[in-house]
């Protein structure tokens, strides 16, 4: 206990005096990350680009004698950015007051947006130059604070006295750069590399993606993602890069250093299939320094769930028809790739006729009452020149008007009793994909939460009158994206529909674009002057391709615009707790909201259409 009490005590003294920055006056990215994206996109940056935390990157810059005693110094988070997201620091404790630090989150962020390609010369520095240059030539409003940063920077840099001097004249270069943007300046090789320069970008970012020997994998047998359960989560991001999958067979190798004979064993673990609990392999992820991960040539099989493989067609639900094509777009291409997708409606094969279950009634009969208020009643529309009887009040002015001497004969003098009608359409879209498979309790799990959602929701409409369709989508790739048929609009609400909506199955992945394409193209066949496109959902669109990632972010973006533009009204509810980072460029901030408790869904389902048709 002594050792450990002088131990602590010595690293919290040494590690004190070798630390140069400000802990006092920190700001973490976590507070200021949807600040920093909004001010990416209103300088004019890409809205599909999410803001998140830079990777460490190793320094091999001298360092001071009492840093290299407390461990400290070794590694830095440089900002950079590619072609989904923008990386800043995880935090930025570097000046004294958290105004300065706080503005350089800004100014980094404002860097981010140029892009550098122009640039007469390709080094670290010369790029930065021209970044800044462009930067506060277009947002002159950034020179004052950007000025305060540098001036603040200067004096944190090491002093050339005590260099070498090819440090030296890396250090004058640096700072003259710094402080005149314009000036041409040339980094001199030294042996060891400047320190590093946080007003600027990475001098090297990594690579966006890696590239193998290998083919890449089938699709058709690619594992699926876990259930969203809780999850472990790196608290930083890590280097790494990929290898090929050493052979666990020649794993013994015997080597000789001098007389000395060492016997070192590979052990062939697959990490990414293990299903030991105990097995904290995320605080081994943690302390390593760089991640080197290969693609194992073997399957794991063995260890999959049956449902991640296709159905035999005995089991499997009834596929209407030949499958239909769906356009796609592409960010990169900025075009819209025609017949890209296939989509196969479907209905399911072994739905059974049944009532509501019995855990829902009573809460059914309330959604029911509270509809009623909207229900539509029978009014008399007084003035009019045909009825079914006299409008007194019409009629006594048109005999006083007589009586003057005015006459009229197209007067209006009859009533008559007319039902008035909610002129209005929604189709209710679901994601069926497999992470609807996760448990939210010990008793229910997303997708009977999905299913009880629809019931509630059927119930409801079915008091108001209101037009109504319900439809579930998942996917496997481009070429298998499964449209589930469970009510359409002609369609009435019975026992029929409660066993499709009960026979409702967790699938397979999240290709939303293409599933709001062939909902809008339903829906704007609907005769009705106001059309509503319900999206539940429970994450991000993606797939086995390419679509993770940007891609499948920028084409279900696309797919909702084309709606808005059709007269539709998208809304999306999400029981996504991270959706707030990416829902508001899908959807916009107002059509979209975040149920924080999945088992409220039945329950708010109803509540937010009546809300939204009211």
């Amino acid at each position: 206990m002594l050792e450990e009490l002088v131990g602590s005590t010595w690293h919290r003294f040494i590690t004190k005096r070798a630390d140069k920055s400000y802990p006092e006056a920190t700001v973490y990215l976590d507070d200021i990350r949807h600040t920093a994206g909004i001010f990416f996109r209103a300088l004019g940056g890409e809205g599909g680009l999410q803001v998140k935390n830079a990777t460490e990157t190793e320094l091999k810059a001298r360092r001071s004698i009492l840093q290299r005693i407390a461990g400290i110094g070794g590694k830095t988070e440089y900002a950079w950015r590619d072609e989904e997201t923008l990386r800043l620091p995880e935090s930025i404790a570097l000046f004294p007051t958290k105004q300065l630090n706080f503005d350089l989150y800004l100014w980094l962020t404002a860097l981010s947006v140029i892009d550098a390609s122009q640039a007469k010369t390709k080094d670290w520095i010369s790029r930065n130059q021209y970044r800044t240059l462009k930067t506060l030539q277009i947002w002159p409003g950034l020179k004052t604070p950007y000025q305060a940063l540098v001036k603040a920077h200067l004096k944190q840099r090491p002093s050339m006295e005590g260099l070498p001097d090819d440090e030296a004249a890396q250090e004058q270069a640096i700072c003259l750069a710094l402080r005149d943007a314009r000036a041409r300046v040339q980094l001199q090789f030294a042996k060891r590399p400047p320190q590093p320069v946080p007003l600027w970008l990475h001098p090297a970012p990594p690579a966006i993606e890696f590239q193998t020997n290998k083919a890449p994998q089938d699709p058709d047998i690619e594992e699926a993602p876990s259930s969203k359960k809780q999850q472990q989560k790196q608290k930083k991001r890590k280097q790494g890069d990929r290898t090929d999958m050493p052979e666990g067979n020649h794993g013994l190798m015997t080597f000789r250093l001098e007389s000395l004979w060492s016997w070192a064993e590979y052990s062939k673990v697959d990490r990414t299939s293990t299903e030991d609990d105990d097995d904290n392999a995320m605080q081994t992820a943690e302390d390593m320094d760089h991640v080197t991960v290969a693609q194992d040539s073997q399957t794991t099989s063995s260890k999959i769930k049956l449902d991640l493989d296709l159905p035999s067609s005995e089991y499997d639900d009834i596929p209407l028809g030949e499958g239909l094509p769906i356009d796609e777009w592409d960010y990169k291409q900025q075009r819209l790739l025609k017949d890209h997708c296939r989509l196969q409606t479907m209905t399911a094969r072994h739905a059974e006729p049944m009532e509501l279950p019995e855990r829902l009634r009573a809460q059914a009969q309330k959604v029911r009452r509270q509809f009623e208020i909207i229900q539509p009643q029978r009014h008399w529309q007084n003035r009019q020149h045909d009825g079914t009887e006299l409008d007194l009040e019409s009629y006594i002015t048109f005999l006083a008007d007589r009586q003057q001497g005015h006459v009229n004969s197209d007067t209006p003098v009859y009533r008559e009793l007319r039902n008035k009608s909610r002129d209005l359409s929604c189709l209710l879209l679901a994601d069926l994909s497999l992470s609807t498979d996760a448990h939210i309790n010990n008793d229910a799990r997303v997708i009977d939460v999905i299913r009880d959602s629809m019931f509630l929701f059927s119930e409801a409409l079915t008091v108001t009158g209101d037009r109504f369709a319900l439809h579930g989508f998942s996917s496997r790739n481009r070429s298998h994206i499964r449209f589930y048929n469970i009510k359409n609009f002609h369609d009435r609400y019975d026992s029929r529909i409660r066993g499709h909506i009960d026979a409702a199955r967790p699938g397979y992945y999240t290709r939303m674009g293409a599933a709001i394409r062939h909902a809008t193209t339903l829906l704007e066949k609907e005769a009705s002057s106001q059309k509503l496109l319900l999206i539940v959902t429970d994450g991000k669109p993606n797939d086995l391709d390419k679509y993770e990632g940007r891609y499948g972010i920028e084409d279900t973006r696309m797919a909702v615009l084309e709606a808005e533009k059709k007269g539709l009204r998208p809304f999306c509810i999400t029981i996504d707790e991270q959706a707030e980072s990416y829902l508001p460029y899908l959807f916009g901030s107002k059509s979209f909201v975040v149920i924080r408790n999945a088992e409220e869904l039945p329950k708010k389902l109803p509540q937010l259409y009546l809300r939204l048709t009211n």
